[in-house]
């Protein structure tokens, strides 16, 4: 939403003095796949939440952003004092115009990219509403080497009040974009339009691994007495495991369209949006975070009254 915090906490000042609308472009947000999966973290369904990780990655010089430039592009056609705004002047590049997100002058590279993406999602479900406490970042540029600024693989751990977040970016390899909440009850996975539930097998089990070094006699006490403590359920009262369960989106469906139907509500009613400038900034700093830490080789910590991202 923003290139810098402080344009964030702005964005928001502007929106409630002015009364407006506002709603960022994260089309997760409004996703019914979302939705559902949202309404079974807060059901417990999943147990404590601790771990949560997603990854977005892209395999081609469209996902690296290495547009091609046209071949009228100059600056009678690009007004290119207007694209750098205050950004550092410098003379025309149609390079730094077209493939605007290599440059750290103008974009937030694949944190502000794609991070935003699936921030916005983990942010929804587990109903996150403030910036995580800490990122640490590490990456590269691997591949796509000339003309850039930010790296083509970066692998940002954050730090949330009760669980750890893992997000990678990699364009150097294609694969699906997913993301995993891992309960103690079970493990919930979004891949495209697809929501899938895994229980983990919680019943109690006797000790099998620790128990194998005690006495023989000790080991047949404990493990009778474990049995007595424990009886197997009688006959008729068995009770169905539970396997995995998917919930898909229907055929034809667009999330896209359903966020931009938010907008439209939001704007005839003057409600507030799913995803406005409060919800982003929180998203932003994220990002911002997570670059913090990879460009300066350092933790990223969030401190909330300073307004301000800090080195550890």
């Amino acid at each position: 939403m923003s290139h810098t915090v402080d344009q964030a906490f702005a964005m928001i000042d502007a929106m409630q003095k002015y009364k407006r609308i506002v709603q960022v472009g994260s089309q997760c947000r409004s996703s019914i796949v979302y939705a559902k999966a949202k309404e079974i973290f807060s059901s417990g369904a999943l147990g404590q939440v601790t771990a949560v990780e997603a990854c977005m990655d892209r395999n081609d010089a469209s996902g690296a952003w290495v547009y091609p430039i046209p071949p009228d592009a100059s600056e009678k056609t690009i007004d290119w004092d207007r694209f750098l705004g205050d950004a550092p002047k410098r003379s025309f590049d149609p390079v730094r115009f077209f493939r605007w997100r290599c440059f750290r002058d103008y974009g937030e590279g694949l944190p502000g990219d794609l991070y935003v993406h699936m921030l916005t999602g983990i942010h929804h479900i587990t109903g996150t509403n403030a910036p995580p406490l800490r990122a640490a970042s590490m990456g590269g540029i691997f591949r796509w080497t000339e003309n850039r600024e930010v790296p083509d693989l970066i692998w940002t751990l954050f730090e949330y009040p009760s669980f750890r977040l893992s997000l990678r970016c990699n364009l150097n390899n294609e694969s699906p974009g997913v993301s995993r909440y891992y309960g103690t009850k079970g493990t919930m996975e979004i891949k495209d339009e697809v929501l899938t539930i895994t229980p983990q097998h919680t019943e109690p089990q006797p000790e099998g691994y620790s128990i194998l070094g005690w006495p023989e006699k000790l080991r047949g006490e404990y493990l009778n007495r474990w049995h007595k403590e424990h009886p197997a359920p009688l006959p008729g009262k068995y009770a169905l495991s539970k396997s995995a369960e998917s919930f898909q989106a229907p055929a034809g469906y667009d999330y896209q369209v359903d966020h931009m139907n938010n907008f439209m509500e939001s704007v005839r009613t003057r409600q507030p949006s799913v995803e406005d400038a409060v919800y982003g900034k929180n998203t932003a700093i994220a990002c911002h975070m997570a670059n913090h830490s990879y460009f300066n080789k350092t933790l990223a910590v969030w401190n909330e009254s300073a307004r301000k991202i800090q080195g550890a």
